[in-house]
């Protein structure tokens, strides 16, 4: 290990099938059944995506952002809820308040992970009293559970997270890093998705371990600069600090059709309730933006995006907003979004 990576310990809390979990907890007899939280399945003829599925559910192959109608034909004795947002907001608020109440620098990576920088605790020992201590203060406060990785960096902390979930506590202390991701799959690291590792492959690289005794400069002639940036992740260096982030960059909203349209009255009506149900979170927020992006999908989950950016930050996109009751209107407390 080099660079600032060398002689931090960070942890990632990752909560354990979030969702599905705070339904259970708010319905105990759901536990122990396969819960799946998404689109109404309809009996396998539904549209939309699983948000996320319980252990019991993962057992039949069901995956988060798998198609409903393939979950319900991999498990048609499973629970189906739709998301209560509001109320995993409410948990996630908790788990967070209970993660920054010892006061260690720490980083809210999404609505269930976070990382914290522990290096004050003194030393790896005492860093997992205090990953066991937290576990059972949110087990016992909110009847959930989180799995903990630890390491000494945030790629190497975030990797070990879910290495043994659900309910796990996995140390990677620095002399441990290369033996512990050698042997890992490449897709374990964070950014190598199908298409990078499908690239990967007529290399030789199957595994981080392949990866990172790759030759640096065979990587930067495939990937450019990012070769660079893969060859360090393969040896758990990562140098970024754990702070916690500013505004979220982006506000969206979507919406699936019960069945395909080409209806462009249709389209253009969605199209308009979503413009103004994301726009009148940003006037609501007091928020600006500067990118406009829209994404589509198709038959067989193909999906399109195409965006465009104005030269200057603003709350208002001439044409997209026309339901604004006034558009003169400025947000009294603007804060700055590039989204």
């Amino acid at each position: 290990m080099t660079g600032k990576s060398q002689g931090r310990i960070i942890f990632h809390m990752d909560m354990d099938s979030f969702y599905a979990s705070v339904e259970v907890q708010r319905n105990p007899n759901l536990r122990g059944k396969p819960v799946i939280i998404g689109a109404d399945p309809k009996e396998g003829k539904g549209r939309g995506v699983v948000a996320t599925a319980s252990y019991e559910a993962r057992k039949y192959g069901v995956r988060s952002a798998m198609p409903i109608s393939k979950a319900y034909s991999l498990c048609p004795q499973g629970v189906y809820l739709p998301p209560d947002f509001p109320v995993y907001v409410k948990a996630s608020a908790a788990v967070m308040k209970i993660v920054r109440a010892p006061g260690f620098p720490s980083e809210q990576v999404s609505i269930d992970e976070a990382f914290l920088d522990v290096t004050g605790t003194g030393g790896y020992p005492e860093a997992e009293r205090f990953a066991i201590e937290l576990k059972e203060q949110i087990l016992r406060d909110l009847s959930l559970t989180c799995s903990i990785g630890i390491g000494p960096s945030k790629i190497v902390a975030k990797i070990a997270s879910d290495f043994k979930k659900p309910d796990g506590l996995t140390i990677v202390p620095p002399e441990k890093v290369k033996d512990f991701l050698a042997p890992l799959a490449v897709r374990k690291l964070p950014g190598i998705g199908p298409k990078s590792e499908k690239e990967l492959i007529p290399i030789g690289v199957k595994t981080i371990g392949d990866l990172a005794s790759l030759d640096v400069q065979v990587l930067l002639a495939w990937f450019g600069k990012g070769g660079l940036y893969l060859h360090e992740l393969a040896q758990g260096i990562d140098d970024s600090e754990v702070q916690e982030r500013g505004i979220p960059r982006s506000v969206s909203r979507e919406t699936t059709f019960e069945e395909d349209t080409d209806n462009p009255e249709r389209l253009v009506a969605t199209m308009e309730d979503l413009v103004h149900d994301v726009h009148q979170s940003l006037v609501d927020e007091g928020l600006l933006f500067r990118t406009v992006t829209v994404k589509v999908r198709y038959t067989g989950f193909i999906t399109k995006t195409k965006a465009k950016s104005v030269e200057h930050c603003t709350y208002f996109a001439s044409g997209t907003c026309r339901r604004t009751k006034d558009p003169a209107h400025r947000p009294p407390a603007v804060r700055l979004r590039d989204t």
